[in-house]
């Protein structure tokens, strides 16, 4: 069989030379990479298929968490409609790069980001999964009470609920339809012992993002055999590079190292400036 195809989505606008690099990756590796966009999006590579994320998803009813701004809400929502009529398909956010071609067991594709979560960044699940078939009935209700938080916040939602305020998705803790859901959901099915090591797909924790902005950092102890694909934990390392960096990696850093591999220059596709609130972490 050949290689599984690339899924990723970008509302609209114009890519970073991070969501570049990150796209090409596939394509340089022999995986076919479609883009789908709900507007125009510009410094597309090529070699990349666009197609319409109506398709997939309707734009309507568009889903943003009220504390952060973040479309992620939307995004896992899409995922899991793409995968639910999808085949031979891999859902990749536009910050994972791949170091190596994706196989699927079975068909998934999916691995611990944490010690205790399944992150969604890369992700495939067979449309027969148990899985999937439960993250798409618990998000097609945008005020359900998640079945795994403690007792104390479970009462209190059934109570707001009950008093007629019940307390939607935006408002709940970021990643409640992302990791939380599909770690639940994994675990709950027992299809989580499909879920790879941390160095497969996550190889740099999120808390340690900034080594790989380093110049000449050791990234053995991170990146081993096993490992296929880099996490850069999009929007927060968009916002360091901008605020530590200038703007564009340190050509002897990891991600300046893989950028001259792939051809990839940041002035062609520049980074947005950083929020005015974002501060250096």
């Amino acid at each position: 069989m050949s290689l599984p195809v690339i899924a990723a989505l970008w509302m609209e606008g114009p890519l970073s030379f991070l969501e570049q690099l990150c796209l090409k990756s596939y394509v340089d590796v022999g995986h076919h990479v479609i883009l789908y966009q709900y507007g125009e999006v510009t410094h597309v590579p090529d070699g990349i298929e666009i197609a319409d994320a109506n398709d997939i998803l309707p734009r309507t009813g568009f889903l943003k968490h009220n504390r952060t701004g973040s479309p992620a809400l939307h995004s896992d929502l899409f995922r899991y409609k793409l995968l639910e009529n999808a085949e031979n398909v891999i859902w990749a956010d536009t910050d994972a790069y791949c170091l190596k071609p994706f196989e699927m067991v079975d068909g998934h594709y999916h691995g611990w980001g944490s010690d205790v979560e399944i992150f969604g960044g890369v992700l495939a699940l067979p449309k027969k999964s148990e899985t999937l078939q439960a993250l798409l009935e618990f998000t097609s209700d945008e005020f359900a009470i998640p079945m795994w938080y403690n007792e104390k916040t479970t009462n209190r939602m059934i109570k707001a609920k009950e008093e007629g305020n019940p307390i939607h998705a935006s408002e709940q803790p970021w990643g409640v339809w992302g990791p939380q859901a599909l770690t639940y959901f994994l675990q709950k099915t027992g299809e989580d012992k499909y879920s790879l090591p941390t160095s497969v797909l996550y190889p740099f924790p999120f808390n340690r993002r900034n080594r790989m902005l380093l110049p000449n950092f050791r990234v053995g102890k991170f990146l081993k055999d096993d490992t296929t694909s880099i996490h850069f934990y999009g929007r927060r390392m968009r916002e360091r590079i901008v605020l530590t960096e200038g703007g564009v990696p340190h050509p002897d850093s990891l991600l300046g190292q893989l950028m001259e591999k792939h051809g990839i220059k940041a002035a062609d596709a520049p980074l947005p400036p950083a929020r005015k609130d974002q501060k250096n972490d």
